[in-house]
């Protein structure tokens, strides 16, 4: 009997095993604990596409953990330079071109994962009489409501928007956050606010917003498409190539990203939100972990 016993015990052992080396997507072998480090800052696209790797690599990849780390525009691309941090997945080029520029011999810089078309600018709520940057001082507001500090639209704001309209107007540098608490806070109410606007993001189906015309070019290379991409450090395809051919493998839509922070935001938690999304986005996932499973096979 007690022979029975510890084989019952051994079998049982076995399938719980087994079971935790089951993913959503199919069998996972077990990868011997992998960790990754991933920068993020707390722009909405960056924080949803991170957290989705996240859970991909823990949950369907076998990593033991992959760490969220936030960082500063200007802190995060040094970091995943000097190995700090394995990678960043929210370069817009040509935006960020000068923090690339400054760490690109120690990095690898990835094609972009975003395939719909981005769209950067000065923005105001459509209830507001507002259509040119050239008509700011009449918007009944002195503050063009920033992000992050060292964004890199700040300085072209600060140095090239303002004077070239001649504009009685302050930039306010807070945090993306606080941007978005200022937009709902004033939408609510119809009161004028002046705010960085971009796309993908999910205000744009939250809010009727509209970008200001820009009839002098002051916002320059910002007044164009940007491309959404990835950086690494330079020892990653060497150290994890299963973390590798997975980052270079990732590519969602406009629609896939807004519908990703819509679901967030609505669970008020990012890997809850993602979990959701993931339950009608299998198909679009299944490939980057296909990739980084032949990445593993070797």
């Amino acid at each position: 009997m007690k022979a029975f016993k510890r084989l019952l015990s051994a079998l049982l052992l076995a399938l719980a095993a087994g079971a935790l080396a089951t993913g959503c997507g199919g069998v996972v072998e077990a990868s011997g604990g992998e960790e990754l480090t991933l920068g993020y800052i707390r722009w909405d696209e960056n924080v949803a596409v991170s957290n989705l790797t996240k859970v991909l690599l823990e949950e369907e990849l076998g990593y033991e953990k992959v760490e969220l780390q936030l960082a500063g525009v200007k802190t995060v691309f040094p970091g995943v330079a000097d190995g700090e941090m394995d990678a960043f997945q929210d370069v817009w080029m040509p935006n960020l071109k000068k923090h690339l520029s400054e760490v690109r011999k120690d990095i690898e810089h990835l094609d972009p994962w975003f395939k719909g078309k981005t769209s950067y600018g000065i923005a105001v709520p459509d209830y507001m009489d507002i259509h040119s940057l050239a008509e700011l001082d009449d918007a009944g507001t002195d503050l063009i409501i920033g992000i992050e500090p060292g964004a890199a639209f700040h300085p072209q704001i600060a140095e090239e928007v303002i004077p070239e309209y001649d504009l009685d107007m302050k930039l306010v540098e807070a945090s993306t956050p606080a941007m978005l608490a200022e937009l709902k806070k004033a939408y609510a109410q119809e009161e004028p606010i002046v705010f960085l606007r971009w796309s993908p993001h999910w205000m744009n189906a939250e809010y009727d917003l509209r970008y200001l015309e820009d009839p002098k070019d002051a916002q320059g290379a910002f007044n164009n498409p940007a491309k959404i991409s990835t950086i690494v450090n330079e020892s990653l395809p060497e150290d994890d190539p299963v973390a590798y051919a997975f980052l270079k493998t990732i590519s969602l839509n406009e629609e896939q990203v807004n519908q990703m922070e819509a679901d967030i935001n609505e669970a008020g938690d990012p890997v809850k939100g993602v979990k959701t999304w993931l339950e009608g986005n299998r198909d679009t996932v299944q490939p980057w972990i296909d990739a980084a499973e032949r990445a593993r096979e070797g």
